[in-house]
């Protein structure tokens, strides 16, 4: 049986990725925010990556739950935060620190640690980012932190891929536009809501099933040769 860890599963797209690899009879490990790693529930690990060691401890908990095998990786935790440009030195710093830390540091600890895990088994491995369209194009100016993050994410997948292709082990990443999560959708009613749409040709937001459906895709069916490849969803609001 596969075994899969997909972080952030507890709501949004990674719940959806969550339930799309369960009925595809495949072992999850899901990953939800807490204090602490604390939750030692079978199926669910809670942890703050805010906190410098929670993704080494979510990892070996995953390990054990996995009977110390876990194939595939889904980095989608995430957190979207504005802050004022013109905000304190001091709370400018650590709003970008946390959202480094949260979006890009906790992904690039878990694919090092999934690389290696794959590499002492010498088997193939697979690991799936959900970054953002602001990765390419940028945010708001309140979001340098978060756009600078998702930048980060496709250099991280595109060193990954490059590095590792000739060991079976594989890279691909997603970058969503405007999801209708409710992290996006403060978002959108904090920017003038409906009006917001005339930026993206298909008239609507995507729906969290539809990037989970990409992301499942990309963890179990796709095929080696598409390893570096990045797949946008952002509804041609976006178009390289």
């Amino acid at each position: 049986m596969t075994g899969i860890l997909v972080t952030g599963s507890s709501r949004g797209i990674g719940a959806a990725i969550r339930e799309q690899l369960e009925a595809r009879c495949v072992r999850v490990i899901g990953h939800s925010t807490g204090q602490s790693v604390g939750g030692r529930d079978e199926g669910e690990i809670a942890a703050d990556f805010s906190d410098p060691p929670a993704p080494s401890m979510l990892w070996e908990e995953a390990l054990r739950q996995a009977d110390g095998e876990i194939d595939v990786l889904v980095n989608n935790a995430g957190l979207f935060q504005g802050i004022p440009l013109d905000t304190s030195d001091i709370e400018w710093l650590d709003a970008w620190e946390e959202t480094l830390r949260i979006n890009l540091t906790s992904a690039a600890q878990l694919s090092r640690f999934a690389v290696r895990h794959w590499q002492e088994r010498g088997v193939s491995g697979r690991i799936v980012h959900i970054a953002s369209r602001a990765g390419h194009r940028g945010d708001s100016p309140a979001h340098w932190h978060y756009a600078a993050a998702k930048g980060g994410m496709l250099a991280l997948h595109k060193t990954i891929a490059r590095a590792y292709a000739g060991e079976g082990i594989y890279s691909f990443a997603v970058t969503p536009g405007f999801t209708d999560t409710s992290m996006a959708g403060d978002y959108l009613e904090s920017r003038g809501g409906p009006g917001l749409l005339k930026d993206i040709p298909l008239g609507r937001v995507a729906e969290p099933e539809e990037i989970a459906d990409i992301a499942v895709w990309c963890a179990l069916d796709a095929p080696p040769s598409m390893t570096g490849a990045t797949i946008d969803a952002n509804g041609a609001s976006y178009v390289r």
